[in-house]
């Protein structure tokens, strides 16, 4: 089956993914029933409704701004997000990044609209045509999925959760809750207790299995709270998913003092970091598990609940459709036969903050991924602000690194000068990074900056804004993947869109080839990606 397109939903085939309860396609499209005035994800396990009493829209807030309730089976709310946000470069998706990010909840509607340098109006005509919905009305989306996940999986008071989760008063929080779910926040929680109960341990790995049935497939819950605000996550994923792939960036790429990578004793790896927030800081502990990724996040501040996972997600590529990816470079005959050994399910990692991300690339530049790491962690520990938890310290600020970064970074005087002027750039506002910018836009700027070259300019942009059509023909690991699999990189437009998840097919396989022929001493061997 096709992708759904965003604007333009296809009747027929929306229907058949209903009819075969195709999770695939959850989050993508919702389906809206007349007759019960309720809206679901695809997979819904009730009885399919009648072609003549449904319609399908673009998003949960579309079918809200209808009138129609959330279904308490399904959970629509929790499916994974659209990968469609980052196949398009246009206004609508770039609104819905910065609005999964919680830039309408900080600053209002005119805050998003100067970020992305359009005017109210026009932001709001553009939204409600395309998505069926104002930017008020996605944001009200996004603030009741928040409420939502805290009132059924937290002991916090109701007061406390429609602060978290960006109301502006308690009669608002009420109100919406009840509009959206078709029942008032107490209930919720009560009914939510009464299915915790109903599947005890006592019942054991079936009920378990049960619970998450009903909470709909994949769908987030809270394993355990702690006064002090910890909470454990299950945040859900499209599968396939190359987890070896996923854990070897994030193992390979680790800098001590800033990030810990952890492997179980059966294999299974734990990545911890802490995450500048809007209100302060965060503490993440991310596990990589079928269907889903366990996250237990230490919050400084609730209000940074929902931002703190819109970046986990994007940091994992957890809304990616790897199906649609898949069939179109490994099933479609545009790939040779000598490409058999590249992985279903392989992500395109994200980035835990957007000026980090630059600045740990520049400093990699040129050398290896360990020598980067040395750097870095140098870097951190100078001047990277200490915290509470396992992870020491932050990374440094762009301002920090701007003004002492010379006095800590080691290696050729022009590339330290580079850093530290696109730090002085970052610190000043003259460049400004985030998910809402274009791919054209922010990579002109990204070239502008010395020391700044066509990879570590497509690279950031790739990561930061999750395109998933940039190939990165300049890499030489890239360069050589395709050389072993007779793939000509010069011949780019019968990958797109995907060209991205390409880069990291070939960068994949030949690091995977080199581990197979390391000799055992290699530090390379020290590293499965298998």
């Amino acid at each position: 089956m096709n992708r759904v397109s965003i604007t333009v939903l296809d009747f027929e085939r929306c229907y058949r993914a209903v009819t075969a309860r195709d999770s695939r396609f959850d989050g993508q499209f919702y389906t809206a029933v007349r007759t019960t005035g309720i809206y679901c994800r695809p997979s819904c396990p009730a009885i399919t409704p009648k072609p003549a009493n449904v319609t399908f829209l673009p998003t949960a807030a579309a079918a809200q701004q209808a009138g129609y309730r959330a279904c308490r089976r399904c959970l629509p709310d929790a499916a994974p997000g659209s990968p469609l946000w980052n196949t398009r470069a246009d206004l609508a998706a770039r609104a819905m990044r910065l609005i999964g990010d919680g830039v309408v909840e900080r600053g209002g509607v005119s805050a998003l609209a100067a970020t992305l340098g359009y005017s109210q109006r026009q932001l709001t005509r553009v939204l409600t045509s395309e998505l069926g919905a104002g930017p008020l009305a996605l944001a009200r989306a996004h603030r009741a999925h928040t409420a939502r996940l805290l009132i059924q999986t937290t002991d916090m008071p109701m007061s406390d959760i429609a602060f978290a989760a960006g109301f502006a008063s308690i009669r608002q929080f009420n109100d919406t809750v009840r509009e959206v779910f078709a029942v008032s926040p107490s209930t919720m929680r009560t009914e939510a207790q009464r299915r915790s109960r109903t599947d005890s341990p006592r019942q054991g790995r079936a009920g378990a299995q049960r619970q998450d049935r009903e909470a709909g497939q994949g769908a987030d819950a809270l394993a355990g709270t702690t006064a002090c605000g910890t909470l454990t996550l299950r945040l859900p994923y499209r599968e396939p998913l190359d987890r070896g792939w996923l854990e070897w960036f994030l193992s390979a790429h680790t800098t001590p003092g800033l990030e810990i990578w952890q492997t179980g004793p059966i294999g299974e790896g734990t990545y911890l970091r802490n995450l500048r927030t809007p209100h302060g800081y965060a503490g993440i502990r991310l596990s990589v598990l079928p269907g889903h990724v366990r996250a237990e996040l230490a919050l400084r501040d609730m209000r940074d609940l929902a931002p703190t996972v819109a970046r986990i997600r994007h940091l994992l590529d957890l809304d990616a459709d790897p199906v649609a990816v898949d069939e179109a470079l490994l099933h479609s005959g545009q790939l040779p036969g000598a490409a058999a050994p590249f992985t279903p399910g392989i992500r395109v990692p994200g980035c835990a903050d957007p000026a980090e991300l630059l600045l740990r690339t520049m400093i990699g530049q040129q050398i290896s991924v360990a020598a980067a790491n040395t750097h870095t962690a140098r870097l951190v520990a100078a001047l990277g602000e200490p915290t509470d938890g396992p992870i020491p310290r932050l990374f440094p600020t762009s301002a920090a690194i701007a003004e002492h970064g010379a006095e800590v970074l080691a290696g050729p005087a022009q590339r330290i000068r580079s850093i530290t002027a696109a730090a002085a750039a970052l610190a000043s506002g003259e460049l400004v990074l985030h998910q809402g910018r274009t791919a054209a836009d922010l990579r002109r700027d990204l070239l502008a900056l010395p020391g700044v070259g066509p990879w570590t300019a497509d690279y950031v942009t790739m990561r930061l804004l999750a395109d998933p059509d940039i190939l990165l023909t300049t890499d030489l690991v890239v360069r050589r993947g395709a050389a072993r699999h007779g793939i000509d990189l010069s011949d780019t437009t019968r990958w797109s869109p995907w060209r991205s998840y390409l880069s990291m097919q070939l960068w994949r396989s030949e690091l995977r080839a080199r581990t197979a022929t390391a000799k055992p001493a290699d530090s390379d061997a020290k590293v499965s990606i298998s």
